[in-house]
């Protein structure tokens, strides 16, 4: 993922196993590597749940001024305990989200998308956060509806399904979200890691709805057109 930030010590409070850790990197939209600074004091916590607002921190570019949030330092020890990461100086979210188009893509030019290896079901949602907000999307979140099955994400005008399943997404899948979108008024797009049933793939075209794979290395593949016209939007 390009530039890795400090390495610090952590030890396991379970185990009391000691690691050396160096937070990845992930490239702001101006193409600059920006990495959550580790705060070297800090003692590493437990992860004993998710709670999705406390799975993102606001880190600002370096390069560029940018406020964004991205995915909270996290380290498996073989242990088998998920271990949280401190961070130096994390800064509120505070500034406006960008302006969108119907498809949700800033209108100004952007960087290549720079993806995050997906090895876990977490991976496969950070992966479709990031891209949405390569798109241009701004205020990213846990959408308020949790869908019949994956992770709901949601930005102003915009409800994403993520499906990091080994099963293929089904109509009745594809349908559901786009049924919620319609009740927000808001324009959907579907995440499956497995695909999609030929059913779902025919009616997402008559639906309107945007369908992408993520492969292993966390990019999007369009799969249908309006996939091919939301990943284009903008350039």
């Amino acid at each position: 993922m390009g530039l890795m930030s400090e390495s610090v010590p952590v030890r396991c409070p379970a185990c009391r196993r000691e690691h050396v850790y160096a937070a990845p990197s992930y490239p702001c939209v101006c193409g600059a590597p920006v990495a959550p600074p580790l705060d070297h004091r800090g003692v590493a916590t437990v992860v004993t749940h998710r709670v999705w607002d406390e799975d993102w921190v606001a880190v600002r570019c370096a390069a560029c001024g940018r406020l964004d949030e991205w995915p909270y330092p996290e380290l498996g020890c073989p242990c088998g305990t998920l271990l949280r990461i401190p961070v130096a100086g994390a800064e509120p979210t505070s500034e406006p989200a960008v302006r969108t188009t119907r498809l949700g893509a800033d209108v100004r030019g952007r960087p290549a998308f720079q993806p995050v290896t997906i090895r876990t079901a977490r991976d496969a949602v950070t992966a479709a956060a990031l891209y949405l907000r390569w798109l241009g999307y701004r205020d990213i979140r846990r959408a308020d509806q949790r869908p019949p099955s994956g992770i709901g994400l949601a930005a102003r005008g915009i409800l994403a399904q993520v499906d990091p399943t080994v099963r293929p997404a089904s109509l009745r899948d594809v349908e559901c979200l786009w049924l919620t979108a319609m009740t927000e008024s808001a324009e959907c797009v579907y995440f499956s890691l497995a695909g999609y049933a030929d059913d779902a793939r025919a009616h997402a075209d008559t639906l309107g709805v945007p369908l992408f794979v993520l492969d292993l290395t966390g990019t999007p593949q369009p799969v249908n057109d309006l996939a091919d016209q939301l990943d284009a939007a903008g350039s």
